[in-house]
């Protein structure tokens, strides 16, 4: 028998533990990294057909409000026929997001690939995205302070607005969308609005949009292959002008009227097919998303009065500081502080982008959760903006709330990392410079008899009425 005094045990068990962790020997096990919770669903099909159910903007659907009871706010499933994980966290959507090219890469289903083109930037990766992303990014810097870009803002927006003074009804979101792209042809192409042209490419994308957000079944007559068929003959366009662009050799220093497309001509580092296609994502994002924020912005404020009466105020204030008739300018702009965060809360609550699709390149270990390299991730940038650990009264339309600086921090509405949107401060811009000209010349009833939160039309002293349905769906 051989005895040891509590001290000598001490020193023992010491040493030992010295020993364990030199050599990296651990004798309580750590808990495996897992995959999250969840369910993968019917054989094939997954949960697919459940995630897309239809739901306003400003929920996040039943889909998600019982996975995220269930399993947690990260969670597995299978969607687009791929496994998948699924992030309503908003840590780790900002970890995917700002990892790309290193752990995740884009990975959207093959039907985006044939509605968009092979070379969208949405699509692409590594030098091709930068390359085109550049090029994208060149229009966009020098658009915002250009004051030709900035009158044809308004010079539009105030033809728009004066034409439906007369007007019993209007379908705003359309008449949005007509407003949006011609300044995108105008400043893009130099396409005036009333050219023919003008009207064929809108109704394309018009066409385009409504396949885009469909069930992607290419047979002849539903929405999506309708949508193929449109973007074919707005890129066949595009090129058209493209090669007549090049043939009649417009580019030259002493040339006026050389516009943005010009500058892409004379791109070396691109083809004609590269030109095509920056053309047309800058014609889309400009065209969708800022017609869609336009609206949101309208729709929301229809039913909050007091917020109504402070932008009103804000813009009355601008205007006495301008000559009569005196154009709005960037400096203007950069003045409408609560227009900012009027803006910043639409996009909040109404989500124009409700997610986007990732792919693992490899195995990646985040917290307690492993995410397998080859499958789909889905960072939801709605579930996010609506989580109320995030947001008090999240559902509640509020700009008062970006007064502080913390509420930018939490909201992505415009993705991040290096697919982040090159053109929101564009689109911002046009919304502001709309905006000042609208609730200058229009006054909503805002009796919650009269216009109801729920109700899809906007009911104006004069009896104008503005349809807005399409806005939340």
């Amino acid at each position: 028998m051989y005895a040891f005094s509590p001290l000598a045990v001490a020193n023992l068990l010491g040493l030992s533990f010295i020993i364990f962790k030199l050599f990296g020997i651990s004798i309580f096990k750590e808990k495996p990294a897992a995959l999250p919770n969840g369910s993968m669903g019917w054989p094939l099909l997954g949960e697919t057909l459940a995630f897309l159910k239809p739901h306003n903007s400003n929920s996040i659907g039943t889909f998600l409000q019982e996975h995220c009871s269930r399993y947690g706010n990260v969670f597995k499933s299978h969607l687009f026929g791929n496994p998948t994980i699924v992030s309503c966290d908003l840590e780790l959507n900002k970890f995917i997001l700002q990892n790309e090219g290193t752990l995740f890469q884009t990975g959207y289903p093959k039907p985006v690939h044939d509605i968009l083109g092979k070379l969208s930037m949405m699509l692409v990766s590594g030098e091709v995205h930068k390359k085109l992303r550049s090029v994208a990014m060149s229009f966009i810097n020098v658009s915002k302070r250009r004051p030709n870009f900035l009158h044809d803002i308004e010079k539009l927006s105030i033809s728009y607005i004066d034409s439906w003074k007369g007007k019993k009804q209007v379908f705003f979101f359309k008449e949005a969308k007509e407003i949006t792209l011609y300044l995108m042809l105008k400043n893009l192409l130099n396409i005036e609005p009333e050219d023919p042209i003008a009207a064929i490419v809108l109704e394309d994308f018009l066409t385009f949009m409504k396949g885009f957000v469909s069930l992607p079944l290419y047979i002849p007559g539903t929405a999506y292959a309708n949508a193929v068929k449109a973007r074919m003959r707005i890129s066949s366009t595009l090129k058209e002008i493209v090669m007549k662009r090049l043939e009649k050799k417009l580019i030259s220093e002493a040339d006026e009227t050389k516009d943005y497309f010009d500058e892409v001509l004379a791109k070396e580092s691109l083809n004609d097919e590269e030109r095509v296609s920056v053309l047309l994502d800058l014609l889309l994002a400009g065209y969708e998303t800022t017609s869609g924020l336009i609206s949101l912005v309208v729709y929301f404020l229809a039913h909050d009065p007091f917020a109504l009466q402070k932008l009103k105020e804000e813009h009355q204030v601008v205007r006495k500081r301008k000559k009569d008739g005196e154009a709005l300018n960037w400096e203007d702009y950069k003045k409408m502080d609560f227009t900012s965060h009027v803006i910043s809360e639409a996009l909040r609550c109404g989500n124009l982008v409700k997610f986007v699709h990732r792919k693992a390149i490899k195995d990646v270990k985040f917290k307690e959760y492993v995410i397998p390299a080859g499958w789909q991730v889905l960072p939801i940038i709605l579930a996010t903006h609506l989580d109320p650990s995030l947001h008090q009264n999240p559902m509640e339309f509020n700009p008062w709330r970006w007064a502080d600086p913390a509420t930018s921090i939490k909201v992505t509405p415009f993705g991040g990392g290096l697919r982040i949107c090159p053109g929101a401060e564009l689109g911002k811009l046009e919304t502001a410079f709309f905006l000042h000209h609208f609730v200058l010349n229009f006054s909503w009833k805002t009796k919650e008899e009269d216009c109801p939160i729920s109700c899809p039309y906007l009911y104006f002293k004069g009896g104008l009425v503005l349809e807005m349905e399409p806005v939340m769906d």
